[in-house]
């Protein structure tokens, strides 16, 4: 089945809708920086005559993680990484996990490397023994978006291997309680690669915030094919000033805040008719199998509520939707549009599921 790699969230947005779009089909938390952050940034304008000096940026990543400054690699953003390494590495036998973010592909493909998929059928548990083991280039993501699993730790660390490449995208594991399954301090690990962003946590897509982990060979090679300056002064504050004891601290909580959230809307969108919740998810939104989902989404997106599809993952199709967790005052919107949409598809013919009992109770509204 033939997908398209380069669909994004921001892709399912209606562009002729007004202010009262509720976007659940991106995964960025925030609608902006928190106060704090907006005013260090904005605090970093008066220093734009200069040229970006990234020596600061790159010691308080290593610092946050435990790393050599050698071992860190200052990126525009996530995708940035994946490109550098799809340019950068030679493999024979290129491996990407889906469902997962497609970037890490388009940019193998892009770079004309064959890419084999292996396809993880639901609950999406990672099996390290799908992976062929003359794999020389794995990448996958954890926790996974689409999914939202979480790998355990001792399930990736089979995956890792003596000439072997290992990517993992952690674009979402900070949005997890206390990162259980984080490799950014793993030194020991062979052709480890972890790949981190502030898109997420802190409201930066616009900014193009990323960073890459890994040995101080690989490192200073993919440094070498970046363009002068490839991260502008106002990221490079914001890479400082995320790394602070204070702002791990304040990601930790608001970690914890959106689990709660999770857990509430899956509980109550987990009782439509129709509606399956694929359980086990950790990460900042739901995946949903639904059926007649397309019209159910065309339907969502006429009440104002856009949500992102999901034939557009390998291993996925048209009966999957993803939805970010939202705050708990857009929950009864939410739930709402669901059980229109539904109803309308002939799947739900009146009523909607009660709200409150265990997992259902409203969470803090803030």
């Amino acid at each position: 089945m033939t997908v398209d790699l380069d669909h994004h969230g921001d892709d399912d947005l209606d562009p002729a809708a007004g202010p009262g779009q509720l976007d659940l089909a991106v995964n960025v938390r925030l609608a902006h920086p928190p106060a704090w952050l907006q005013a260090r940034l904005a605090a970093a304008l008066t220093g734009l005559a200069a040229y970006p000096r990234p020596a600061a940026a790159r010691a308080a990543v290593a610092a946050r993680h435990g790393r050599d400054p050698a071992q860190v690699l200052l990126t525009n953003g996530a995708v940035e990484a994946f490109t550098l390494l799809a340019r950068g590495l030679r493999p024979r036998r290129a491996v990407c996990v889906h469902p997962s973010f497609t970037a890490p592909e388009a940019a193998l493909r892009a770079a004309r490397h064959p890419v084999e998929r292996v396809l993880l059928p639901p609950p999406f548990d990672l099996d390290p023994d799908l992976v062929p083991s003359g794999a020389d280039l794995v990448m996958l993501g954890n926790p996974t978006n689409p999914t939202a699993r979480l790998h355990p730790v001792e399930v990736l660390e089979r995956l890792a291997r003596p000439g072997r490449a290992l990517v993992v995208d952690e674009a979402f594991a900070d949005a997890v309680p206390g990162e259980p399954a984080t490799l950014t301090s793993r030194q020991d690990l062979s052709g480890l690669v972890v790949v981190r962003s502030l898109t997420k946590t802190w409201g930066l897509a616009g900014l193009r915030v990323g960073y890459l982990l890994a040995g101080p060979e690989l490192t200073a090679r993919l440094a070498a094919a970046q363009p002068p300056w490839p991260v502008n002064s106002l990221a490079l504050e914001a890479l400082v000033a995320c790394s602070q004891p204070d702002a791990i601290a304040w990601a930790g909580e608001q970690a914890h805040r959106t689990a709660e959230w999770r857990a509430d809307l899956a509980a109550v969108l987990g009782q439509l008719p129709g509606v399956t919740v694929a359980p086990g998810g950790r990460a900042p939104f739901l995946l949903l199998h639904v059926r007649d989902a397309t019209l159910v989404r065309a339907r969502l997106r006429d009440l104002g509520i856009v949500v992102r599809r999901g034939d557009t993952f390998p291993g996925l199709g048209p009966d999957w939707l993803r939805v970010a967790v939202a705050a708990p005052e857009h929950h009864d919107r939410i739930l709402d549009g669901f059980s229109r949409s539904l109803r309308g598809s002939g799947l739900v013919r009146a009523g909607r599921p009660r709200r409150g009992g265990p997992g259902g109770r409203p969470g803090p509204g803030r």
